[in-house]
């Protein structure tokens, strides 16, 4: 356990660097998960990688920092909060700077791996230094703080990215990590209190499981959709592997006070409650952001700059909403904010399962100003509630799980809705292809008004084309209703949340 910090004996001044400091790095750190996105294509063709083989950019980091977010809580025991700071931001640079001037596909995976280790810990580390220095009645400004930075950072990342290959080169997308770990280096030396060092006896069996067990399952879940899920030996074998591994670990977890990670947390239902609603949130939200680029892209023919700025409202309306959630945490009560947070992402993904093909600009952004609106009445009064009941020195550790909550989440709704949109295609190709006949009096019309026949070969060729949009079309909204169920379950699970102990409406 860590002890918590006096936050009496800091002056205003010196709480507002902390947290300036704090999430200027985190912040960078959120934002390379999805910043990449937009750019692999031009990253394929630097390397000469297939498609499939660049997505390894992508799963390596979450991989890497999947396994290390968890031990946030053990690491800042062992090192100290500063000097873990300045190790991981110092990595984090180093990291960034080696992916930049990478050479081959096989370079850039490795240090897209050390980029995600070293990067891990700052997130959890950023939420338990605000919960530490700021006091109890001003709890929820904190996590508006936190929320402003680490939920609308992924959200902005595929406009700066699409902003950035567009205009300079790719390889500044990792570039733009040096000044901003350079002045947080810096700043964390000035100003980061440090707290004491513990030592630890070090549970080697319990970090291999879970590392093993955590390993595969993100490799299951990024790959799964490219290699056919359990057709393929290679995501059968992750599969089996990790089921056995994690079965193992938390097992041995629950009967070993002294694991690896303190399991022992999930006893305290609030946190339990905002953890898992925290997953499923993610889940449906960032998979639906992994997948509109996609859509705008490769059915809408959006350049890549253009579909970033259309990604980006969701991400202005998303900071609103958080700097307004900071007063209100103190006066509404967190299932209250949390419903209208749910209420509000349903309308927006209602908006989107009526997306066409023909829509305007302006109707791809308008329902992702309400997922916005609804990501900050979600976020904070879970972020707010989760920890309200546990030990404040069990809050480094707890921040760990709570983000890597967040990410499972992220990484399990990008694959599951990659999957039905992939698989929902073909499915829908084959069922509308059924209209496409001689006696279906529509067809025919249709092949009038685009003054062929439809025994014209031009006519055919349209028509395929035409099917083969249509059909990923509807794919793409049978994705978003995914979500929209997800959500109303979500709204069930509202009540599992208890009352703070203070500092909200009764």
């Amino acid at each position: 356990m860590s002890e918590p910090f006096d936050y009496k004996s800091i002056t205003n001044l010196e709480r507002w660097m902390i947290t300036f400091t704090v999430m200027l790095v985190a912040v960078i750190e959120v934002l390379d998960m999805t910043v990449v996105n937009v750019s692999l294509d031009q990253m394929s063709g630097s390397f000469g990688a297939t498609t499939e083989q660049i997505t390894w950019v992508l799963t390596a980091y979450i991989v890497s920092s999947a396994i290390m977010m968890p031990l946030s809580g053990r690491l800042v025991q062992l090192f100290g909060r500063r000097t873990l700071l300045l190790i991981t931001i110092t990595g984090f640079l180093a990291a960034s700077i080696m992916c930049g001037v990478s050479t081959s596909l096989g370079e850039i995976v490795l240090f897209r791996t050390l980029q995600g280790l070293f990067g891990a810990s700052l997130v959890p580390i950023s939420q338990y230094v605000l919960r530490d220095i700021f006091p109890p009645q001003e709890q929820g400004k904190a996590m508006a703080i936190w929320g402003l930075g680490i939920m609308v950072a992924p959200v902005m990342g595929p406009t700066l990215g699409g902003y950035i290959t567009q205009h300079f080169d790719w390889r500044w997308i990792f570039y733009i990590n040096v000044p901003v770990c350079v002045v947080g280096l810096i700043l964390t030396l000035s100003f980061i209190p440090e707290t004491k060092r513990e030592k630890i006896k070090i549970d080697w069996v319990g970090l291999i499981l879970m590392a093993i067990g955590i390993g595969c399952l993100q490799v299951f879940l990024d790959r799964g959709n490219q290699d056919d899920w359990l057709q393929s030996n290679f995501i059968l074998t992750l599969a089996i592997t990790s089921f056995v591994a994690l079965t193992f670990f938390i097992i041995r977890g629950i009967y070993k006070p002294d694991n690896i990670v303190k399991l022992q947390l999930f006893k305290e239902r609030n946190f339990t409650a905002s953890t898992i609603m925290l997953a499923c949130f993610a889940m449906g939200l960032f998979g639906i952001i992994a997948l509109q680029p996609m859509m705008l892209e490769r059915l809408l023919n959006y350049p890549t700059e253009v579909a970033g700025l259309a990604m980006g409202p969701r991400g202005i309306a998303s900071a609103c909403a958080m700097m307004v959630i900071g007063p209100l945490a103190r006066k509404v009560s967190a299932r209250k904010l949390v419903t209208i947070g749910i209420l509000a992402s349903l309308y927006g993904t209602w908006g989107m399962m009526h997306y066409t093909i023909d829509m305007s600009f302006w109707d791809v952004v308008k329902p992702t100003l309400w997922q916005g609106v609804g990501l900050g009445f979600v976020m904070i009064p879970l972020s707010t509630v989760a920890f309200d009941y546990l030990d404040k020195r069990d809050t480094a550790e707890a921040s760990g799980l709570f983000s890597f909550g967040r990410s499972l989440g992220m990484s399990i709704g990008i694959s599951i809705l990659g999957t039905i949109a992939t698989n929902l295609t073909q499915i829908n190709w084959n069922r509308l292809g059924g209209f496409l006949n001689p006696f279906n009096p529509q067809f025919v019309a249709w092949a009038q008004q685009q003054h062929m026949n439809i025994h014209d070969p031009m006519a055919i060729q349209l028509a395929a084309r035409t099917l083969g949009q249509q059909a990923n079309m509807v794919a793409y909204l049978d994705a978003f209703k995914a979500v929209f169920v997800l959500l109303v379950i979500m709204l069930f699970m509202v009540p599992l949340i208890k009352k703070p102990q203070q500092f909200e409406a009764q």
